[in-house]
């Protein structure tokens, strides 16, 4: 998915490619991520998937029962895509929001005025 968002951020342009590599990153950390949670070498397994993808073999991934990569499809896991989309949506959204709070405590404040109470 990672891939597919990279390729994604090539053809937006502006500030709006910017996030869309951000994006593409933040998915690339999700393997490592697991990996690491497991107690699994996070470094060797991820080195290990990209080199499956990048040899075509899109349905490989995390095997965390042996600490290894394997094909999801032979190992029977599979993933609901209005699950997927929905986890996507939520993380995005919150994204959003951290970035609007951010900016607004960026904001520089009003001057104010000395009013007599």
């Amino acid at each position: 998915m990672a891939n597919a968002v990279d390729d994604l951020a090539k053809t937006v342009a502006g500030k709006e490619s910017l996030a869309v590599e951000s994006f593409a990153r933040a998915l690339r950390m999700l393997p490592g991520i697991i990996a690491d949670n497991a107690g699994y070498d996070s470094s060797e397994l991820v080195a290990q998937l990209r080199a499956a993808h990048a040899a075509g073999k899109s349905t490989c991934g995390l095997n965390m029962n042996n600490g290894t990569i394997g094909d999801m499809r032979e190992l029977g896991v599979t993933e609901s895509w209005k699950l997927k989309r929905q986890m996507l949506n939520s993380a995005t959204e919150a994204a959003e929001m951290i970035l609007r709070v951010d900016d607004i405590l960026r904001a520089t404040p009003r001057p104010r005025e000395d009013r007599p109470h």
